[in-house]
């Protein structure tokens, strides 16, 4: 009797693992090392080389030193949902399912939570709910949080202030004569190319900042073509340079500012790792790694207007400028940034009358929020292309959100 109950338990566990982990094989499993353990790489590839891009994107921190963000005492709950709720999008004339999302894209989490219950939490290529992805340039978002909760407190005075106010180093520079509110929306028009070929400024300015400090780096950018606060221009230079800024005014690292300000009060289940430069300092532009379930925790903070349990983590008003494309300047709405996109500070703002927007890092990191339907999806990937706009995988992406939204209400 005793073997029958223990063979029938055994059956109810292949069942319901049965019901969480696809059937099907991810794409490029054996070109992205499935073969090999899906091994960490090295300083030198870790970036640029798919076959160690599974395993670097996931344990970042082995590769490079790093600043810990702890975890709250008590994290928020995620409740399930109540079994797994059936998902399916139209892309390319068809109707799909999540699984098919997975089978045809190189994602290694998703996750989409609605009014704090977990509708889907998958994940892919042996990757598990412990692992800290790594957010590419979605920290930049964090970085912006960092400086409205720096002008709340007093420490910056006006986001019309000159960078040079606060950092004396950055004194009659291009980016020292810079605004706080044109860098944040990347507006300062000074010449920067970022492609991510190895050749292109952003290679030039990382390895500068590397050997000779962020000040210095910045310093070596001084070709300003536009008038600032005119055009929309990405650069991640612009993000380091609000980070020296918040250096400056707090006197203490993102990871330390951040820790009792962010990821406590919002409830982080786990520790995120900030990977740092020679002077100790985050890279700040990216390198920010967390839990699927933490990036699930902070989109969730964004949807309710940057408070949870009743307490505003994150300004109210300054998150509003940050995310909505009605408070930026014409040139800086959707279709006008980009040909789609909108760009606030630091974050990426959707098209058309209600309030959307993203975080988004190159290989397919993203978070997606819509706070009236108070619904999040975090994509973590390992995309062919730093610019997954080159390959399908934005594409799908865009249509399974929009897919999940018009599920709950109207796009």
């Amino acid at each position: 009797m005793q073997q029958r109950r223990n063979f029938s338990t055994y059956l109810l566990v292949c069942f319901l693992g049965a019901l969480t982990v696809p059937a099907f094989a991810a794409p490029d499993e054996e070109l992205l090392g499935k073969d090999k353990g899906y091994p960490v790489g090295t300083r030198a590839n870790w970036f640029f080389d798919e076959t160690v891009r599974v395993g670097s994107f996931s344990h970042i921190d082995q590769i490079f030193p790093h600043n810990r963000l702890s975890k709250a005492e008590s994290p928020l709950p995620l409740a399930p949902a109540g079994g797994e709720t059936k998902l399916e999008y139209r892309f390319e004339n068809q109707k799909w399912t999540i699984d098919d999302f997975l089978s045809h894209q190189r994602v290694t989490g998703l996750l989409v939570i609605k009014d704090g219950a977990v509708l889907l939490e998958r994940y892919q290529y042996d990757r598990k709910p412990s692992d800290r992805f790594i957010s590419h340039s979605m920290a930049k978002s964090i970085v912006s949080l960092a400086v409205g909760m720096a002008l709340a407190e007093g420490r910056i005075t006006s986001l019309d202030d000159l960078i040079s106010k606060y950092v004396p180093k950055l004194a009659g520079s291009a980016y020292g004569e810079t605004t706080i509110r044109s860098a944040l929306r990347m507006s300062s028009g000074v010449q920067f190319s970022e492609i991510y070929d190895g050749k292109d400024d952003l290679t030039r300015f990382v390895i500068a900042r590397g050997r000779d400090g962020s000040i210095s780096a910045l310093r070596q950018f001084e070709a300003r073509e536009a008038e600032q606060g005119t055009r929309f221009h990405y650069a991640s230079s612009e993000t380091v340079l609000l980070a020296v800024l918040l250096r400056e005014v707090t006197g203490t690292t993102l990871s330390q500012y951040l820790t009792t300000r962010l990821w406590q009060p919002m409830g982080a289940e786990a520790d995120a790792t900030w990977t740092t430069t020679a002077d100790g300092s985050e890279v700040a532009l990216g390198n920010f790694n967390a839990t699927l379930r933490d990036y699930g925790r902070l989109g969730m903070l964004l949807a309710n207007d940057g408070a949870v349990g009743g307490k505003q983590v994150v300004p109210k008003d300054y998150l509003l400028d940050a995310t909505d494309w009605r408070r930026q300047p014409a040139a800086f709405g959707p279709g006008k940034a980009t040909p789609y996109f909108g760009y606030g500070y630091q974050f990426w703002l959707y098209p058309g009358e209600k309030r959307r927007f993203a975080l988004l890092g190159v290989y397919g990191q993203s978070i997606f929020v819509d706070p009236e339907l108070k619904l999040v999806m975090v994509v973590t990937a390992a995309a062919k292309n730093a610019n997954v706009g080159k390959e399908s995988f934005a594409f799908e992406r865009g249509a399974v959100w929009r897919g999940i939204v018009s599920k709950y209400g109207s796009w």
